[in-house]
């Protein structure tokens, strides 16, 4: 035991003990809800170092105790040699040296199993709903005024502004008209609103396009008679 206590307290296992101590006493705050294990996720670009995937909190605090067990290790094997002056200085480098790379090493294979177990799932967008189907919750569709509910792929769902574009050569505040209303220009280019199409409560939609600048989707009217549904087999 008090071989283990002096390998702890000499060079270089002291170094890994004085971070394993803040490591310790990080996770109790944790533990007692006065910190987060995210707290640095934000502060340190992880994915060079090859720690992507799993909070920074975690992959520093996996690498502390193996570079800790293995520095203690070192170090009382360092004592048994009997190495003393210029050699036990080298030897006493190369087991910090050798701690590191271990403890990298380790933290390496430990966050590839876990990415391979819990894969990164990117997070919800809006763009997720383009393609669905919506039922209008409104009492009318405008250009300017909507709202329809949307099912997730997930099955919930969620509440978003819809806009109907104004048919194709409506005419505007003067009288005259207006070549270009009833368009919308989308990545896949410009698409002509149906002329004189009304969307009232109930009504299903389409969601084509989301414009970004308005936060709001544009919609089509839908007829889920015409909706042949997935192919059957056979």
């Amino acid at each position: 035991m008090q071989e283990f206590l002096s390998a702890g307290t000499a060079f270089p296992a002291v170094l890994f003990g004085a971070a394993l101590v803040v490591v310790v006493f990080f996770w109790l705050l944790v533990l007692v809800g006065a910190a987060d294990h995210h707290s640095f996720d934000g502060d340190l670009g992880t994915v060079p170092a090859g720690m992507g995937g799993v909070p920074v909190t975690v992959t520093v605090s996996v690498m502390v105790v193996v570079g800790w067990f293995t520095s203690l290790a070192g170090t009382v094997l360092l004592h048994r040699s009997g190495a003393t002056g210029p050699i036990r200085a080298g030897l006493a480098c190369a087991v910090l040296a050798g701690a590191l790379l271990i403890a990298w090493v380790v933290m390496r294979v430990l966050v590839r199993l876990v990415r391979r177990r819990f894969p990164e799932v990117p997070p919800p967008s809006r763009q997720d709903f383009l393609g669905r189907v919506c039922t209008i919750r409104t009492g009318s569709v405008s250009s300017d005024f909507g709202q329809a509910e949307v099912a997730a792929a997930d099955g919930s769902t969620a509440i978003v502004q819809v806009r109907l574009l104004a048919p194709a050569g409506a005419a505007d505040d003067t009288g005259g008209t207006d070549g270009t209303r009833g368009t919308v220009r989308t990545s896949g280019g410009t698409v002509h609103a149906s002329g004189g199409t009304v969307l009232t409560s109930g009504s299903a939609a389409l969601l084509y396009a989301y414009d970004d600048e308005g936060e709001f989707f544009w919609v089509s009217p839908y007829d889920r008679a015409l909706d042949p549904g997935p192919p059957r087999s056979g």
